[in-house]
């Protein structure tokens, strides 16, 4: 499992040109997750979204995490975090997890998150989606179980 958290002013995430989830100051959080990933990997990624110390206290140090800011979280799934290029120029997807399995973990972390008590906004899984963000920084942190 992994995912890729990009600290942002603000998102909105659309399908089919019609807002879906609008977030403010915050994070985007593209989620991946990986064939044989199970809960276990799923409450590490909450927690560790939930904790990740990327926004700057009154010093200027990264010590702030989402929920110490009051921020929210739009969480989309992403299979295409496992998209293996190594080999020729098409990516092969064979290590993302089949789409049944996937949205059940996808929806399992994001009920943890909320349970962690951070607002998680979410995308349509499986959907064309399009994602306007205005990047903090940028700061952007990627994290593999």
């Amino acid at each position: 499992m992994k995912f890729v958290a990009q600290r942002v002013l603000g998102a909105t995430l659309t399908v089919n040109d019609l807002p879906v989830s609008v977030i403010g100051r915050g994070l985007v959080v593209f989620f991946g997750v990986k064939v044989g990933d199970g809960e276990k990997q799923a409450e590490k990624c909450s927690e560790k979204i939930a904790a990740l110390r990327v926004f700057e206290d009154d010093a200027g140090k990264m010590n702030l995490s989402v929920k110490d800011v009051k921020g929210e979280v739009l969480f989309v799934s992403q299979f295409t975090l496992y998209g293996d290029a190594r080999k020729g120029n098409r990516p092969s997807f064979t290590e993302a997890e089949r789409p049944d399995r996937a949205d059940a973990l996808y929806e399992y972390a994001a009920k943890k998150l909320r349970a962690l008590g951070v607002p998680v906004k979410m995308g349509v899984f499986g959907a064309d989606m399009r994602i306007e963000q205005i990047n903090d920084g940028p700061v952007t942190i990627l994290y593999e179980i």
